[in-house]
């Protein structure tokens, strides 16, 4: 709790606060994003107060004067990760379109910090950029008649696909987990189709391989938008 408290602290007053006196050495960006270089080469394990005070040629003594821990630092480098929200008020053709964009450009973040994905999840110091990405998602909702309580659950709803679609990406060493899972499971049903005839029937099934992500947002949409009916 005492580090949550630390980060929300770092994240939300000393990233914005006007400082006084002597420019510092360094800032908070740069210590987050030398941490991002490491935990995008060699995963966050690899992540140390040591080895980010060397990427920034100091002691890591001189870094603790910044950060108090590897809590605080990844909490910041969360914040920086993921970064500003795609601006959706632009786009046209009502909110299905919005939350597409939204979805498909937090899929790209996930994909391009694999590392989030294990750091995003439980009680935990969120940032403003982080926050902001769910401003945007819920302000796409207004004027559907939605309750907030709602309006939330279809932002949750929307992390949960594209997270579980970011994890089987990462998982699969060609980045198309539903092409590695058919190659896998077909081998596991040939000769065994008495046993599992509809499910060997279905990975036959030529159309719409790789298209998970597609198909979950048309789902999610589809049930959205008969919850907006109900409320009309």
């Amino acid at each position: 709790m005492v580090a949550e408290t630390t980060a929300s602290t770092l994240l939300w007053e000393t990233r914005t606060a006007p400082r006084r006196g002597p420019k510092p050495t360094l800032d908070l960006d740069a210590i987050a994003a030398a941490g991002i270089e490491i935990a995008d080469a060699d995963g966050l394990a690899a992540v140390t107060m040591q080895r980010v005070a060397e990427r920034l040629g100091v002691t890591k003594m001189a870094l603790y004067r910044y950060v108090p821990g590897k809590v605080e630092l990844v909490a910041l480098m969360i914040d920086l990760a993921f970064g500003e929200p795609p601006t959706l008020t632009a786009i046209t053709g009502g909110w299905r379109p919005k939350l597409d964009t939204w979805a498909r450009r937090l899929l790209t973040r996930f994909q391009a910090h694999t590392w989030t994905l294990e750091v995003t999840i439980g009680a935990r110091a969120i940032g403003p950029d982080e926050m902001s990405w769910m401003e945007q998602a819920t302000a796409a909702l207004q004027g559907t008649g939605l309750t907030g309580s709602e309006t939330l659950d279809v932002a949750a709803t929307l992390t949960g696909h594209v997270r579980m679609i970011a994890q089987q990406s990462a998982a699969a060493p060609t980045g198309a987990p539903e092409q590695a899972m058919s190659g896998t499971m077909n081998a596991l049903l040939t000769g065994r189709e008495d046993r599992f005839p509809t499910l060997a029937a279905a990975f036959a099934d030529p159309t719409g391989k790789d298209r998970a992500l597609d198909f979950g947002l048309r789902c999610i949409f589809d049930g959205v938008e008969l919850l907006t009916n109900r409320h009309k």
